[in-house]
């Protein structure tokens, strides 16, 4: 891990660049995770989102390598190499997606977890991209909830703090077992950090509670800065993911709250082909989801 004062040496100049404009979009920003497409290079990546229409990409993995930080592509000897490649393609970074979690309580686990997300915080600051995501994720049975959620809180000022005048925000995923907007907005008024802010997925909320997307956006709608957009046939057994507008989740109303509630930034597409090799490639999904977005756009 190089030192803080290192990584904030040059912060300002880059703050301009990794700042995201919020002002009213013309049309949606549209995004994918690279989570549906894990078998793309990087280079693969950009030309898609290119051809499709896409103006930014959410990094997950690249090639199902899920540890960014460590990957040659962002290496030292390398990197420039990779920033030159996104800039040529005109589209953006706008988020990296960590796996590291923050419900730990157990001293080394929660440290190596913070760890890695100050290396997403760092690799996001090169890239001039402006968020990093991390998880919540669960609230163990063997550890007081209340204790659990004031950990997740520190843990999120730890990393805002590191975060400052980097031109980056750490977003805590609505994911896991911490999926009801009461206690996300616990977390986000006690956090009460600039630098702090929530990737909020209506489908991993609904799917469990049932909330009504538009009543979850109007309590969580001062901490939104990135989203998660999925469709899923949702049954009393299973859930299968499906292609947008094909599934029985809100995701009409999700979108609709979005675009009314004033939000300027990115609609990602999260299409979880990783973790499910048996749904659409992503030939398939990803161009779909570009061409049918207009449909609620309207």
């Amino acid at each position: 891990m190089s030192n803080r004062r290192e990584f904030l040496k040059q912060s300002t100049g880059l703050l301009g660049l990794s700042a995201l404009d919020f002002t009213a979009p013309a049309k949606p920003l549209l995004s994918f995770s690279t989570l549906g497409c894990p078998a793309w290079t990087f280079s693969q990546v950009l030309q898609h989102a290119t051809a499709n229409h896409y103006q930014g990409v959410e990094i997950r993995g690249i090639k199902g390598d899920l540890d960014l930080p460590s990957n040659p592509l962002f290496s030292t000897s390398y990197i420039a190499q990779t920033k030159r490649e996104i800039t040529d393609s005109q589209i953006k970074i706008v988020n990296l997606g960590s796996s590291a979690n923050m419900h730990f309580m157990d001293a080394k686990k929660r440290q190596s977890n913070l760890d890695e997300a100050k290396k997403y915080i760092e690799l996001a600051h090169q890239l001039a991209c402006p968020f990093i995501r991390v998880f919540p994720n669960d609230l163990p049975k063997d550890q007081d909830e209340k204790a659990t959620v004031d950990t997740i809180i520190k843990s999120l000022i730890e990393l805002g703090d590191f975060a400052k005048n980097s031109g980056v925000k750490v977003l805590l995923e609505s994911h896991g077992k911490v999926i009801k907007s009461e206690m996300l907005l616990h977390i986000m008024q006690e956090a009460n950090h600039e630098n702090v802010g929530l990737v909020w997925d209506f489908f991993n909320m609904w799917s469990i509670t049932k909330e009504p997307p538009a009543q979850m956006y109007t309590q969580l709608k001062k901490y939104i800065y990135h989203t998660h957009i999925k469709d899923a046939v949702l049954t009393e057994k299973e859930e299968t993911y499906t292609l947008l507008g094909e599934g029985n989740s809100p995701v009409k109303e999700a979108l609709h709250a979005l675009k009314n509630g004033g939000y300027r930034g990115y609609y990602s597409f999260e299409w979880e082909k990783l973790w499910h090799p048996e749904i659409q490639e992503p030939e398939m999904a990803i161009p779909h989801y570009a061409k049918n977005f207009a449909n609620y756009w309207k």
